[in-house]
């Protein structure tokens, strides 16, 4: 056992070298990889694979009681992953901008700091991006735990011939962040206007109601405006605050604590089998205005064996009258006889929107 602070240090510089003599042989094998794919034209992006190589990290982490935990060790990796890829073959990364939201936060999350990302103004702007080939993928949020789905990513999904290839839920924490070093001299706050919904009890707790409250198109541009303010403050996540250099007074400031929002990563290929998949389908049944038609459309599900976890109805823009298409998730990949044989029995009313390995699985959620 070491003795002393320095001999602690000198064994911590070998192991640095060490870890960059693996890294370095690691992205030997990368490079080789990535030159097979491209003669075969194959995909750089493959979640199921990544997903395997975490669940085997995780079961050998635990059977040799290592002192991680399964969230530190998805963190290390998963930006090994996001520099491999770029190693393997460069590509554009398309989301709903500006830099410095959550949508940044999540496209970061997968694909690293080293990828070339284009922020979009609009959700339907990402999707044009990715459709016409400038991007080969795009995150986009879908659903919020506090506001509910995102309706125009559903409409676009509903049209658009790219696929659903990974999820992701990242936690969604406010700031509060300012230059000045006291509340007491705050004349502004800005934010986007869910901003100042989401931390209403924050703000009335430190007498702050009665600070003009500036809504902006983002938490983002609500940064940028708190840097050069040295009288206001913003309401902001903390890749916007760190991003634009606006010191975080305090942070986790929102209301609800768990609130999640889930993203979808967008690309144009087909994610193989992994075991433990999701799939997202769009449902548009042909006698939806009759008695029962969703209960008998879902049984066959129910007959199958398939659990769903999500239902969610949408307005249709091509029925006569006010008819509803219907977006479903549920646990399974495309490929899983099981689940062919249900799409078999409505080939002509779903719409395949993507499979791809599941984020918060049924036994695995707390884990991973």
């Amino acid at each position: 056992m070491f003795q002393t602070l320095q001999e602690c240090r000198d064994a911590i510089d070998k192991s640095d070298n060490k870890l960059l003599e693996l890294i370095n042989e690691r992205m030997k094998i990368v490079k080789r990889v990535g030159q097979i794919k491209n003669q075969l034209g194959a995909t750089i992006y493959r979640p199921e694979r990544e997903k395997e190589i975490l669940h085997r990290l995780h079961a050998i982490n635990k059977r040799e009681d290592g002192l991680l935990n399964n969230a530190a060790i998805d963190a290390i990796m998963l930006e090994i992953f996001a520099v491999s890829r770029n190693l393997e073959r460069a590509e554009k990364v398309a989301y709903l901008g500006p830099e410095g939201t959550f949508t940044h936060q999540a496209a970061e999350s997968r694909f690293g700091a080293m990828c070339e990302y284009l922020p979009l103004s609009t959700i339907s702007g990402v999707f044009k991006a990715l459709e016409s080939a400038r991007a080969k993928f795009a995150v986009v949020p879908i659903e919020s735990r506090q506001d509910g789905v995102v309706g125009e990513t559903l409409d676009l999904l509903a049209h658009s011939p790219m696929k659903i290839v990974a999820e992701l839920y990242i936690p969604i924490h406010m700031t509060l962040s300012t230059k000045k070093e006291s509340l007491k001299d705050l004349k502004r706050i800005y934010s986007k206007d869910k901003g100042f919904g989401q931390c209403r009890e924050f703000l009335s707790e430190h007498s702050l109601d009665h600070v003009e409250q500036i809504p902006v198109e983002s938490t983002a541009k609500a940064a940028m405006l708190a840097a050069d303010d040295p009288d206001s403050a913003a309401i902001c996540s903390h890749i916007a605050a760190k991003l634009y250099g606006v010191p975080i007074m305090f942070e986790n400031i929102e209301d609800m604590i768990d609130n999640q929002t889930r993203f979808v990563i967008l690309s144009d290929f087909k994610n193989a089998q992994s075991g433990d998949d999701k799939t997202s389908i769009l449902a548009r049944l042909k006698d939806s205005k009759s008695s029962g038609s969703l209960a008998r459309f879902l049984q066959d599900f129910e007959r199958a064996n398939i659990n769903l976890s999500k239902i969610e109805s949408r307005p249709s823009r091509e029925d006569d009258g006010f008819g509803y298409w219907f977006f479903i998730d549920f646990y399974g990949h495309i490929d899983d006889e099981k689940i062919q044989s249900v799409i078999a029995k409505h080939t002509d009313e779903i719409t395949w929107l993507g499979s791809y390995a599941c984020t918060h699985s049924k036994e695995n959620q707390d884990e991973i």
